[in-house]
């Protein structure tokens, strides 16, 4: 039964009110009953998808949430009572397996709240347009971000326990320490980051890099957040930045991270190639820089993330005696690119994201 608090048409209204396997259920919390309607109209005319309620704040929107089962939630940040930032952990924390996707004005240049709500669990986020903005072009780019979050809560994960025992086969015979730690991420990964690096402890002191998709504008804002998450001092990596041991570094939003060792310290440059993912920056070419200037000593972290950015890095990866290891379905938001590489046999474990931290200083001896 959808529930819009505002009027729907009798034909939108009827197309939904049977219940249909699999359709992704969506509720909408927003003070203007504009932009609810406008949301709900655009939701109500996919095929997959039903709006469980519109909410005009978020204390409303909890009780919903303790009433009816919902998959993905779009949430304003700017509201009366609770905003949407503080509202954000209850959210998460009423249902299980629940997905949050901001959708605010302060996507544009609010890159601080933006990022908070990100490290804080949502998994992605979108701009609210300004009036006239809500043409067909959003509209697709707001369903397929609700599809990605939505679509793969109500699908089990695709089979992969021979493919994980092939990358744990694998590992048994790896021998060669490693001397970094290269981490990428996407859609709901920098909540999973954050968690990673707060349970490593402070005398894992591998240089640690990080190809997070991000626009450029938010990329310092991100560092931040990470030098404080993480207790380490971070840098963006533009081109010959030198990371040494305890250190943490970004890739920046305009180019891709490469990687290259320079005495006992490593060194960042950066390439505008196209990567075979069309992402900017891409974890592929982070991953096969390491292949081949690291020698195999080296191990990448795979978190949660549409797509399959990191598989073909992987491999080669792989194939010059490094390692990989990813998140589970279970905890990512979408288990796009950590599953590409467990699904090819690539993946030495497959773990939630406090569990890769635990893995990582195992192999660095702190277990």
């Amino acid at each position: 039964m959808t529930a819009l608090n505002s009027p729907l048409k009798p034909d939108l209204k009827d197309k939904h009110e049977h219940s249909r396997g699999n359709t992704i259920r969506v509720l909408i919390v927003d003070d203007s009953l504009t932009v609810r309607t406008v949301f709900s109209r655009m939701v109500l005319d996919a095929p997959d998808m039903d709006v469980v309620a519109g909410e005009r704040t978020a204390e409303l929107a909890i009780a919903r949430l303790r009433k009816e089962p919902v998959d993905v939630v779009l949430l304003d940040l700017e509201m009366p009572g609770i905003g949407g930032l503080e509202a954000l952990p209850k959210i998460l924390a009423a249902q299980e397996n629940i997905s949050v996707l901001v959708v605010s004005s302060l996507t544009d240049q609010g890159a601080e709240a933006t990022l908070a709500a990100l490290s804080m669990g949502a998994a992605d986020t979108m701009l609210k347009p300004r009036p006239g903005g809500f043409d067909a072009q959003y509209r697709s780019a707001l369903l397929e971000k609700i599809r990605a979050l939505g679509g793969t809560k109500a699908q089990p994960a695709a089979p992969q326990s021979s493919a994980v025992q092939q990358g744990a086969a694998r590992r048994v015979s790896y021998a060669r320490r490693s001397e970094l730690v290269a981490i990428g991420a996407s859609t709901g990964g920098i909540h999973a980051l954050n968690l990673l690096l707060k349970t490593l402890k402070p005398d894992f002191n591998l240089p640690i890099f990080v190809t997070q998709h991000l626009p450029a504008s938010f990329v310092s804002v991100f560092a931040r957040q990470l030098e404080v998450t993480s207790a380490r001092r971070t840098v963006i990596a533009e081109d010959g930045t030198i990371v040494r041991r305890g250190e943490i570094a970004v890739a920046t939003g305009h180019s891709h991270m490469i990687i290259e060792p320079i005495g006992k310290d490593f060194v960042a440059r950066i390439s505008s190639e196209p990567a075979a993912s069309g992402c900017m920056p891409s974890v592929d070419p982070m991953l096969s820089s390491l292949a081949r200037s690291c020698n195999g000593r080296a191990t990448a972290v795979i978190l949660s993330g549409m797509g399959r950015d990191g598989a073909l890095g992987a491999a080669d990866l792989v194939e010059a005696g490094g390692n990989v290891i990813v998140q589970d379905h279970e905890s990512s938001a979408v288990w796009g690119m950590p599953g590409a590489v467990a699904n090819a046999g690539l993946a030495s474990a497959v773990l939630p994201p406090a569990e890769l931290a635990e893995w990582l200083m195992t192999d660095f001896g702190l277990g």
